[in-house]
């Protein structure tokens, strides 16, 4: 299939554009066999907080919500709380997937404006995609933090279009989170669901336009 009448490309960034699991990965102090279990419970629980806190109206940039969930990860795994400004700090440098820049240039060459939209604080975003290399491939790089309301409140998608200056169906968001893929259809917005991790379909409002397991597929939906 190929997506029409699209003028930008936007996506998420943890897990779409940057590989979160780098940050345990790469800390020596992480015991190897605790290196998956720390990845998966601290992301888990750094979007239940976002979610919760969005629901409560008592927003607290992602930067705070990613150390109070990296906190509970490791109390719940018994790690050392000392590891948390290590962790913390390769949280700011995460890699991106291999194919990111490729996919990136080749969008950009092809008229699309690029940008992120992320429940990042701008601090954070900054300093992953200038650890990666890629923040002259972006248009944008917005963070949700400029609405105070994380994904997947409306909120958020909304701010993407009033930044662009674009209608809802002339984006494609890319997200490889079901529930962001969801919710950005449901608002409206095309959707690629970049499945990178398997899943199974979320039984949630929207529905994505197309399902890829890399966004190295992106650009043959997109460019004609």
């Amino acid at each position: 299939m190929s997506l029409t009448g699209i003028r930008a490309c936007v996506f998420d960034a943890y897990g779409t554009v940057f590989d979160f699991a780098t940050a345990a990965a790469r800390c020596p102090g992480v015991p190897a066999e605790s290196r998956t279990a720390l990845s998966a419970l601290w992301r888990d629980k750094q979007l239940q907080y976002t979610w919760l806190r969005t629901l409560q109206d008592c927003y607290a940039d992602f930067w705070q919500v990613t150390g109070e969930a990296l906190d509970f990860a490791l109390d719940t795994l018994n790690l050392p709380t000392a590891l948390h400004p290590q962790l913390m700090e390769l949280y700011l440098s995460l890699s991106a997937f291999p194919e990111v820049p490729g996919v990136l240039r080749a969008l950009r060459e092809a008229g699309f404006v690029t940008a992120i939209l992320s429940n990042g604080a701008p601090v954070m975003l900054e300093a992953a995609v200038r650890s990666a290399g890629i923040a002259g491939l972006f248009d944008a790089v917005l963070s949700v933090d400029a609405v105070r309301r994380f994904k997947t409140h409306p909120a958020a998608y909304q701010y993407a279009l009033d930044t662009l200056g674009v209608q809802a169906a002339q984006v494609c968001f890319q997200s490889s989170n079901a529930w962001d893929a969801h919710a950005a259809s449901a608002f409206g917005m095309r959707v690629v669901w970049c499945n990178r991790y398997a899943q199974r379909r979320e039984r949630l409002p929207g529905a994505p336009d197309a399902e890829i397991d890399s966004l190295a597929a992106l650009p043959g939906l997109l460019i004609r």
